[in-house]
């Protein structure tokens, strides 16, 4: 323990420290726990609470699978089939994509769930794979010592004297906070996109009919997008996201600016009419940032500590999951085998800015004319509209052969563009001045 200025006595050990019991942070110390080694979750809040982002997608479903949580979050999901995009621009205002008609048809469905249940189960999952798990446990510093030697870390459990771990690993999963990303000073804006949310639950909102009643809805307006995800207990999500530029107008108090949104989106406005908010509106700015590096001496960063981008494809939860499965993989190697942790990390960091990248290049256009129109009249031509499809699933990390298919989507993009040069230089414009801070 070289290195390190505390006493023995008042030092806990463990392999590794997580900072986080959300999505990223309870799928890491669960898989960690499983393969031997000494795990503790610090979350600074108690579980449940509420947290947004209530949309899953496709893809998480093989990582319930594996982490054995399936059946519990069957019990408390609802079936989303597809998405539904609502455009006050095109002649057919509604298109809906269908997940049982991507690429891979073995994963046909999502779910909705509310937040505060979901985290809930996997943060006890970790703890029944054998992690420690310390709920009010906020991590005030970390202390990094010699490579070989590990990192203290310090946190407040709401005692006299607080806590400190001797950790071989941290794991960063602080979500927004990005403890690690703000201590070394590698967080940045997101320089090709920015935006601001505000959300609120309703009760009593008009869903869609049959089958498509557990869908998520977007609905563009002038200035960003909406989102409409219907929740099991009768609750309904709504949330604008929306460019820095517009949210700087406001001159009235948030609930009524936030409504004053929403009435932009006439057949959102409809499916409100007799709703009732039940909670206050939330706000959030400087939405997407991302940190340089993804590792560093005896620590790595998952989920949203890495980075976030705008939600319009409900990647949140998918992102920090299959993070917190490549970050798990990557520690455990550097563990186990300290002369190949340099390449593992390397590797991790790798796979998941491949996987941001993939689902950037369509969510920095998903406002611009040219891709609502593909969006909104969608054909198969090269199997586009399948991998499109498989997108939209969060399907981008496993061998589904999607990209070719990818590639002609793109092409036609920008043949569409071309086609119609003065509106996409107009767009692009807007664009520009739109994401200024």
């Amino acid at each position: 323990m070289a290195g390190l200025t505390q006493s023995e006595a008042t030092v806990e050990e463990c392999d590794v420290l997580i900072i986080g019991g959300g999505p990223a942070g309870s799928t890491a110390a669960a898989l960690l726990a499983q393969k031997g080694h000494r795990v503790v979750v610090a979350e600074k809040d108690h579980h449940p609470r509420f947290h947004v982002g209530e949309s899953l997608l496709p893809a998480n479903l093989p990582l319930f699978d594996r982490l054995g949580v399936a059946d519990e979050i069957r019990a408390i999901g609802m079936v989303k089939r597809g998405v539904q995009f609502v455009s006050p621009w095109h002649e057919n205002t509604s298109q809906t994509f269908a997940f049982k008609d991507a690429w891979d048809k073995t994963m046909p469905h999502a779910y909705q769930v509310r937040r505060s249940e979901f985290d809930e189960v996997l943060l006890r999952n970790a703890a029944r794979n054998g992690a420690t798990v310390i709920e009010g446990c906020r991590v005030r510093s970390v202390e990094n010592a010699p490579a070989d030697a590990g990192s203290l870390v310090h946190a407040d459990d709401g005692s006299a004297t607080g806590r400190t771990w001797h950790t071989r690993y941290v794991i960063d999963a602080s979500g927004r906070d990005t403890f690690m990303g703000n201590r070394e000073r590698m967080k940045y804006r997101n320089p090709r996109h920015n935006s601001a949310s505000l959300y609120a639950h309703f009760r009593g909102a008009i869903r869609q009919e049959g089958e498509a009643e557990g869908d998520i809805s977007i609905f563009w307006f002038q200035h960003g997008w909406l989102w409409f995800i219907p929740l099991p207990d009768g609750a309904t999500s709504v949330g604008a996201v929306t460019w820095p530029y517009y949210m700087k107008t406001r001159s009235t108090d948030v609930e009524t600016f936030f409504r004053d949104i929403i009435a932009q989106a006439p057949e959102l406005a409809a499916r409100l009419a007799s709703a009732e908010m039940v909670t206050p509106v939330e706000a959030t700015g400087n939405f997407s940032y991302f940190c340089e590096r993804a590792y560093g001496p005896n620590y790595v960063l998952v989920g949203d500590a890495l980075s976030f981008i705008d939600p319009v494809f409900s990647s949140g939860v998918l992102l920090a999951m299959q993070s917190a499965f490549a970050a798990a993989g990557a520690v455990d190697t550097s563990l186990r085998k300290p002369a190949q942790a340099q390449a593992a990390l390397k590797g991790y960091e790798q796979a998941m800015r491949g996987g941001l990248r993939k689902l950037s290049w369509f969510i920095y256009r998903i406002n611009h004319p040219s891709m609502r129109d593909l969006f909104m009249g969608p054909r198969n031509i090269f199997r586009v509209k399948e991998a499109l499809l498989s997108v939209l699933a969060g399907d981008i990390f496993g061998n589904t052969p999607i990209w070719r298919s990818v590639a002609a989507f793109k092409a036609i993009y920008y043949w569409n563009q071309m086609r119609n040069p003065r509106r996409s230089i107009a767009a692009w414009q807007r664009r520009r001045v739109s994401i200024r801070v």
